[in-house]
């Protein structure tokens, strides 16, 4: 039976630098091995970003009616670098008399073609400008893709078909699509070139809507 042992030193994180030689496997002083997951080692890497919709108290528009082409936010992999979108958070504003509520994240292998840019924002505090591209717009203002059961990919979506009003959303409050974040088991692999896109609607009027959308990048070559 081979002999495991791990290097315990709880009280120095140390680390190697690039290319720079081994580094012992850590553990705990208890002999459990210290195992980290790929999505914090990409974000610790710098890795990892963020797309947003909506500031302080201002919520982003939705579209009148969910639109084939139209988007509010999306993040553009060019060829040669590929996206994971790994957690979307929405939440939503009331509008009054605003009738059918419907939310929809899509994945599409075509960039986006017009909206206003957005630069990701580093999930690694003063970590490095992303490669990716994103785009963040009122109203549906973002331009994909247009929609194909061939080639469009269906990641996340949530729909409400009762009236709301001003001060009451009929589906339960915020909390109710806030808290249904997308966290993949099965994640979308967006191979550029590949856009990654949320859409945002309500009839009648345009529900106001705060959203982030996390990702991770990395060249193809590593795949």
């Amino acid at each position: 039976m081979a002999d495991m042992r791990f290097n315990v030193n709880e009280a120095v994180l140390d680390a190697a630098g690039d290319g720079q030689g081994f580094m012992a496997v850590k553990g705990s002083r208890m002999g459990f091995p210290c195992v980290m997951d790929f999505f914090t080692y990409m974000a610790l890497t710098g890795h990892a970003y963020q797309i947003r919709a909506g500031t302080v108290a201002t919520g982003l528009a939705a579209d009148s009616t969910l639109t084939d082409t139209a988007a509010n936010m999306c993040v553009d992999a060019a060829t040669g670098l590929t996206i994971i979108p790994c957690s979307i958070r929405l939440g939503l504003r009331d509008v009054a008399t605003a009738t059918t509520l419907q939310a929809a994240m899509k994945g599409v292998g075509a960039v986006s073609s017009a909206g206003t840019a957005f630069v990701p924002l580093p999930l690694l505090q003063g970590g490095a400008a992303a490669t990716s591209t994103a785009r963040v717009a009122t109203d549906g203002g973002v331009t994909v893709t247009a929609e194909l059961a061939t080639t469009t990919r269906r990641l996340w979506e949530f729909e409400a078909l009762q009236t709301q009003s001003a001060t009451v959303l009929a589906v339960g409050a915020l909390g109710t699509i806030a808290s249904a974040s997308y966290r993949p088991i099965l994640p979308y692999i967006g191979k550029g070139p590949a856009c990654v896109y949320v859409q945002i609607a309500s009839t009648t009027a345009f529900t106001l809507h705060f959203g982030t959308l996390d990702y991770i990048e990395f060249p193809t070559t590593s795949l």
